[in-house]
């Protein structure tokens, strides 16, 4: 059983002005990916207490995204990477009330990564194995200073684990196992964070199988 498939149609749509998506690459990792822009305006310079976002041994998630030159950018790609470890992460943890993802998320993003968790933990599920993001991309929006972000996800070495006995239940590598993501980041208020605000997932992608 991989990873995002116990729920039915968990979406929340962005308006499609949003979605105007440039490619920023692939290759590379998010690590340290993040901070302010060289020149950023004030209220993006405090520093922050960021919560734990690390996962068991047994489950390896991996960005590999390649930065981009922008610096607001690769921070909106750097948090909207975060916000996905902290969804894992309350996962793991079998907590829908993790504080992890209300870090990185609001609105609907918020509500997805609660609904998402909550999902496992009914079902007694955890995760397993390596999941894998990449071809990600960025683009400002029309309106205010967000940004979009896209990426693919490969799910095919991530399975789900009964929690109560550790047994894996493997799956077979198959269309259902890509997805491509799409997530409004949002800058916020006196912090160098980047909140994901909106949040579509569309299954079965064939543009993320190539």
């Amino acid at each position: 059983m991989a990873r995002y498939t116990l729920t039915t149609t968990a979406i929340t749509l962005i308006a499609a002005a949003t979605l105007l998506l440039t490619a920023c690459g692939s290759g590379g990792d998010t690590e340290g990916v993040s901070g302010p822009s060289s020149s950023p305006p004030p209220s993006r310079t405090a520093d922050v207490n960021r919560p734990d976002v690390s996962l068991p041994k047994d489950l390896k998630l991996v960005f590999d995204f390649e930065k981009p030159s922008d610096a607001d950018s690769a921070a909106a790609l750097n948090d909207a990477a975060n916000y996905i470890r902290a969804l894992n992460h309350g996962i793991t943890e079998q907590d829908a009330k993790d504080p992890a993802y209300g870090f990185y998320s609001a609105a609907g993003a918020a509500r997805y990564a609660k609904s998402q968790i909550q999902e496992y933990v009914d079902g007694g599920w955890t995760l397993t194995g390596k999941d894998r993001y990449y071809q990600a991309g960025t683009s400002p929006t029309d309106e205010g200073e967000s940004i979009v972000v896209t990426f693919c996800e490969d799910q095919s070495q991530a399975y789900g684990k009964e929690v109560k006995t550790g047994k894996v239940h493997r799956t077979e590598e198959s269309p259902a196992s890509y997805q491509k993501f799409s997530l409004l980041m949002a800058p916020q208020e006196g912090s160098s964070v980047w909140h994901a605000q909106q949040i579509t997932v569309e299954g079965k992608s064939d543009a993320c199988r190539s």
